[in-house]
């Protein structure tokens, strides 16, 4: 390790660190990682492949959770102008404007 490397990654959001680290062990497990090694806490037994797979899978995850997220917030979007739309008049002629007045 260099001179001065800083080796703690801190999350974005100070809360989220226990989550984290909860969904860093329930993928190791569904991986089937070595659990004795695992709920040690010390990591540095394991081959780097392993580690590296848990946090792609971490990543794909978290990924895959925010697109179905902006998919749902789309969704809700098209719905509320559907709703809105629903609920002005209808104008039986929309070539002509009511405001305007016949010209002479």
């Amino acid at each position: 390790m260099a001179k001065g490397a800083d080796t703690t990654n801190k999350p974005l959001i100070f809360q989220a660190g226990n989550a984290l680290n909860k969904f860093k062990y329930e993928v190791a497990q569904e991986l089937g990682l070595d659990q004795n090694k695992v709920q040690s806490g010390y990591w540095g037994d394991l081959p780097a492949r392993e580690c590296g797979a848990v946090g792609g899978h971490m990543v794909r995850r978290m990924i895959a959770a925010a697109e179905q997220a902006l998919i749902q917030q789309a969704a809700a979007n098209v719905s509320a102008g559907f709703q809105q739309a629903l609920q002005q008049p209808v104008n039986p002629n929309p070539n002509q404007n009511q405001d305007q007045t016949p010209a002479q």
